[in-house]
């Protein structure tokens, strides 16, 4: 780390950096620094403009207008080759390497070391991996199938490249999103072994425990411009929250009045040979219900059930009084049950379609007539719920694949309000979402409450349970071991009583 009473040179600086794609400008005259041996966290909603950053620093977008310069030369970076030359390097969410290739294939892939007659030397590839791999921790034999490894494995594979590419500048995008808590901490160790080393690292998290655990400065965006930069210890979360959404933390979740009406849903004894049990409880119209409970509790199981996808061994599901017959999700959307599952990527959506029609899929027959789909239908209802939902897209034939992750979920939820339901079930509904799309998600379930709609939500963030829900189930080991009113609630139960410290000690007080 830079000794504080200095001014450090960066390494790598933007100046006034514009890129403008058809109908959006992802980035407005953006300036970024990055210093050796430190942490720069860039913060921001999605579609801030951070992914397109990422594009350019890795030449794969060009800027319409502005300078990179890498160590006080202005420097062009016309493919991926040319950051490679100039010594930056990135590490994705999903890393991008291949799984029928060895290790040390992985690594060295592009720039191996050659022989005589510029033949590869494999020897020397696969010693060069291990001792590159050793630099980082990691135990990992060149020869493996990269196939044979765990995503926090293939992690270190991607460092190691970035390593062997003498990268000076690191980008790491949203590293954590799939490593449990102990590959979080050692990828925090290797951050630490990085600095030490001298490289200047980008780092872009939606966590802000991740930000200060790890970051020595911060640059702030918002709708494509730099809104701020400065030193992670001048600033507190609260503050870097209103510099992103541009209000405060206060105003994140909705204030609710709800009145919940009369009983809409009614689950008595659901069970399922391996995943729950005597699974009972009520949903009342314009209510907000939370399911809380840790990983493996059973709560998007019973979910996944109540929407068809598998089948209960016993117990009855009633609508409005009626018993239900679910079989397959076409029952559920049929009845008024729909499901916005937590994988939008591989479940919610297509992701190579464009938004109206991922929209108007299930809906076809409100589009059609005689069998033939009518487009402006389509765009008119998919333009209704998206701009309810606040979509951030430059049109509605965008494909889904090119929007951020928090516009993505809304295509989703989108494409299940419009079949007009009355039970709508939200899965992890904000998960790898940043704060200001979390925040336009919770204002419209609680736009969907007031309207009448009963909103099942199943979350692990204990801020969203408690900010939205008007009633909490948890849930533990396939079984409901509480409910409660959201009045009095707190942290401190949810966690003892998903974890079992609560059952523990009601056992030894009664003992």
């Amino acid at each position: 780390m830079t000794d504080n009473n200095t001014t450090p040179q960066p390494v790598l600086r933007l100046n006034g950096i514009t890129k403008t794609f058809p109908g959006v400008r992802a980035l407005s005259e953006v300036d970024l620094a990055l210093y050796p041996g430190e942490v720069t966290a860039l913060i921001g909603e999605n579609g801030a403009g951070k992914s397109t950053l990422v594009k350019i620093l890795t030449g794969i977008h060009q800027p319409d207008a502005g300078q990179i310069i890498v160590d006080e030369t202005p420097t062009t970076l016309a493919d991926a080759s040319a950051a490679t030359r100039a010594g930056i390097t990135a590490i994705h969410q999903e890393t991008v390497l291949f799984d029928d290739l060895s290790v040390a294939e992985n690594i060295y892939l592009g720039h191996a070391p050659r022989g005589r007659f510029g033949l590869l030397d494999w020897a020397r590839m696969e010693e060069d991996a291990r001792e590159i791999l050793k630099r980082i921790g990691a135990a990992i034999n060149p020869r493996l199938p990269l196939r044979d490894l765990g995503i926090a494995s293939k992690h270190l594979v991607a460092i190691a490249r970035a390593l062997s590419v003498q990268a000076r500048v690191v980008v790491m995008d949203e590293p954590t999103a799939a490593l449990s808590q102990a590959e979080i901490e050692e990828l925090y160790t290797l951050i630490d072994r990085l600095k030490a080393e001298g490289k200047a690292i980008l780092f872009i998290s939606h966590k802000f425990d991740e930000v200060f655990r790890i970051a020595e400065r911060y640059t702030v965006f918002r709708d494509g411009q730099m809104v701020d930069a400065g030193m992670i210890s001048d600033v507190t979360e609260d503050q870097l929250v209103e510099k992103m959404v541009g209000r405060a933390m206060s105003a994140i979740f909705p204030v609710r009045h709800a009145t919940p009406g009369e009983t809409v849903l009614e689950v008595r004894d659901y069970s399922h040979p391996t995943e729950f049990a005597d699974i009972s409880f009520d949903l009342r119209r314009g209510e907000i219900l939370g399911f809380y409970g840790l990983v493996g509790a059973g709560r998007s199981e019973i979910m996944q059930s109540l929407f068809g996808v598998t089948k209960p061994s016993h117990g009855e599901a009633r609508l409005n009084g009626r018993a239900l017959s679910i079989r397959t999700p076409a029952d559920a959307i049929a009845e008024g049950i729909v499901y916005v599952p937590e994988d939008r990527g591989k479940q919610g959506a297509i992701t190579a379609m464009p938004i109206f029609q991922n929209v108007t899929l299930p809906s076809l027959s409100r589009t059609s007539n005689k069998g033939f789909i009518r487009m402006a239908q389509e765009f008119d209802l998919a333009r209704h719920y998206t701009e309810r939902l606040d979509l951030r897209a430059s049109a509605l034939d965008q494909t889904v694949g090119n929007l951020s992750g928090g516009n993505q979920q809304k295509v989703v939820i989108a494409k299940w309000l419009a079949t007009r339901p009355e039970v709508i079930i939200l899965d992890e509904p904000t998960k790898g979402i940043d704060v200001g799309s979390k925040a336009a998600v919770h204002d419209f379930m609680a736009e969907l409450a007031a309207e009448g709609l009963c909103v099942i939500m199943v979350s692990s963030e204990i801020p969203e349970i408690l900010g939205m829900s008007d009633r909490v189930i948890v849930m533990r080991e396939g079984r409901i071991v509480s409910q409660h009113p959201r009045d009095g609630l707190s942290p401190e139960i949810l966690v003892r009583e998903a974890a079992g410290y609560g059952a523990t000690a009601q056992k030894e007080s009664a003992a």
